[in-house]
């Protein structure tokens, strides 16, 4: 069996939907899928019964994504979740181009705030210039 299988973020991608969306679509029975593991796969043809129409192959990744960690010392408890809430809003939701994700872990010992930002590399460096705003804000 050579036929690759799809995952639930590559329909949301195909077919333009929140992965919520798609996630519900295969609990409800209304896309067929199989869980290997903690993850859903659909096949390309039960993909093109779902839709009615035929498949069209996802665009190809970006060559380059952005990993990055950020530090940043000196920051009280209340300064954290600010500037997390605004981070963590600033990637939610439908936004145009790439996504980003970021991870946030707050050192209470050393009073230090680390972002672990990953993804697109544009907003990327958006995000983090927002970072910078946000940190330069609270000095």
């Amino acid at each position: 069996m050579n036929e690759q299988m799809y995952s639930v973020d590559q329909v949301a991608d195909l077919l333009g939907l929140h992965v919520k969306t798609v996630r519900n679509y295969v609990r409800e029975g209304r896309l067929k899928a199989v869980r290997i593991g903690k993850q859903y796969r659909i096949s390309p043809e039960d993909l093109e019964s779902f839709t009615g129409r035929p498949l069209k192959e996802p665009p190809p990744r970006r060559p380059a994504e952005l990993t990055g960690i950020v530090e940043v010392g000196g920051i009280g408890r209340p300064v954290f979740d600010r500037i997390g809430t605004y981070l963590t809003s600033a990637v939610s939701g439908e936004r145009e181009g790439g996504a980003v994700r970021i991870e946030l872990a707050y050192d209470e010992a050393r009073a230090s705030l680390k972002v672990v930002v990953f993804g697109d590399l544009a907003r990327g460096a958006d995000l983090l210039a927002l970072l910078n705003t946000l940190v330069e804000a609270e000095k």
